[in-house]
C-alpha cells in the first residue's frame, strides 16, 4: 500500500474485496512496531458484526476506498483477536498464514569462525 498515506485518514473509509463487494468500514489501523508503517486494518464487517483484520500491504487505496485483494468470505473468517489491543507477533503470524502471505523470517546469523579456540594456537 502507499506508505505516504496517514493511517488516521484510513479510519472511516469503506473497504471492498477483490470482487468489489463491500466488506465494511475501517475502524482501526495497526502500525508495525519496528517501522511505524501501517500494517493491518481492522474492518467492521457489519452493524452487529466483529472487526476483521486485513493486511494493508497487498491492498490499495483507490478513489478513497480500500480495495483488499481477498474474497469477502476469507476476510470474514479471519482470526478474531478483538480490536483496541496490540497484536502479538504470534497473532500477526496467524493472520499472515490465514491470508496465505509469505512472512519474511528474520535473517539468520552467519556461521563465522570468530577466532581460534583457547589452547589451539599455532606456532
Amino acid at each position: 500500500m502507499q506508505t505516504e498515506i496517514d493511517p488516521r485518514n484510513l479510519i472511516g473509509r469503506k473497504a471492498f474485496d477483490r470482487n468489489g463487494a463491500k466488506i465494511g468500514t475501517i475502524d482501526e489501523v495497526y502500525l508495525d512496531d519496528a517501522t511505524g508503517v501501517p500494517e493491518w486494518a481492522a474492518i467492521r464487517t457489519g452493524l452487529f458484526s466483529r472487526d476483521a483484520f486485513v493486511p494493508l500491504e497487498p491492498s490499495e487505496l483507490i478513489d478513497g476506498s480500500l480495495h483488499v485483494p481477498f474474497d469477502r468470505a476469507l476476510i470474514k473468517n479471519a482470526p478474531d483477536f478483538g480490536v483496541g489491543r496490540h497484536l502479538s507477533p504470534e497473532q500477526e503470524l496467524q493472520l499472515y498464514h490465514h491470508y496465505g502471505l509469505d512472512v519474511v523470517s528474520p535473517p539468520s546469523v552467519p556461521d563465522h569462525d570468530f577466532g581460534r579456540l583457547a589452547g589451539s594456537e599455532e606456532t
